[in-house]
């Protein structure tokens, strides 16, 4: 069999082989012999085989998720908080070759940044303060991963798990304060109603008519009512008139 008929059909082979395809959203780095060269635009590229190879690099914002942390706040409250970090890779070149694994580096400085800001906190803080503590974690990893060419977009805190007893206290407390919400309310409202009927009778003592206006409509309510019998105990003529100004 003469081997040499294939040879150029192994050369295209081999030419073809070489060709890659990157994506708008990546960049690849191209090593040669494991030496960095360039880092590769989308599009049509070609390395050559054997030789060559690339790393692909998402350049997308990604999200990675804070595992819930143990931590002990400022006023020895234990609580479980957990959170997520959204980042973008601005330097493919930086973030590959000063750092081996930079997803799982982000997370842990993610999560000794969480429990170092929430530990000088009281949990009042961190329960009614949330952004703010997720811009104190978001300062620090994005120090520690300036240098890697990494940008922190954002850091939010999720979810706060307290113990039962500490949820049992903070839902009395609510209550409590809710009871004690109702029963402002209630009592302005009872002094708003007295202050009325004390302007009502104020008026009253003053415009004798307005005694008749009251009875009425005390008689037009009553009417309303069905097999109503009205027994006036006194004649209208008893109310009191209003006195004629000259």
């Amino acid at each position: 069999m003469d081997f040499s008929t294939y040879i150029p059909i192994l050369f295209v082979i081999l030419i073809f082989s070489g060709f890659r395809i990157i994506f708008e959203y990546k960049r690849a780095l191209k090593f040669r012999f494991g030496k960095y060269v360039k880092t590769l635009q989308p599009g049509l590229r070609w390395i050559i085989p054997f030789v060559e190879s690339i790393q692909i690099v998402d350049i997308r914002v990604i999200t990675i998720n804070i595992d819930s942390q143990e931590v002990m706040t400022e006023d020895n409250v234990p609580c479980s908080i957990d959170g997520v970090v959204f980042f973008r890779i601005q330097d493919p070149e930086k973030a590959v070759l000063k750092v081996e694994e930079y997803k799982f580096a982000i997370m842990q400085l993610a999560q000794a940044a969480l429990r170092d800001v929430c530990g000088k906190v009281e949990l009042d803080t961190i329960l009614s303060k949330r952004e703010e503590m997720g811009k104190n974690i978001k300062e620090i990893v994005e120090r520690e991963t300036q240098e890697w060419g990494i940008v922190i977009m954002d850091v939010k805190i999720k979810d706060i798990q307290l113990p039962e007893n500490m949820r049992r206290m903070m839902a009395n407390q609510a209550e409590a304060e809710r009871s004690r919400r109702a029963r402002i309310i209630l009592a302005e409202a009872e002094e708003q109603a007295a202050q009325n009927l004390l302007d009502a009778g104020k008026m009253i003592d003053q415009s004798p008519s307005a005694i008749k206006l009251r009875l009425y409509q005390t008689l037009a309510n009553i009417a309303a009512e069905k097999n109503s019998t009205i027994i006036f105990p006194f004649p209208e003529e008893a109310l009191p008139r209003a006195e004629k100004k000259e």
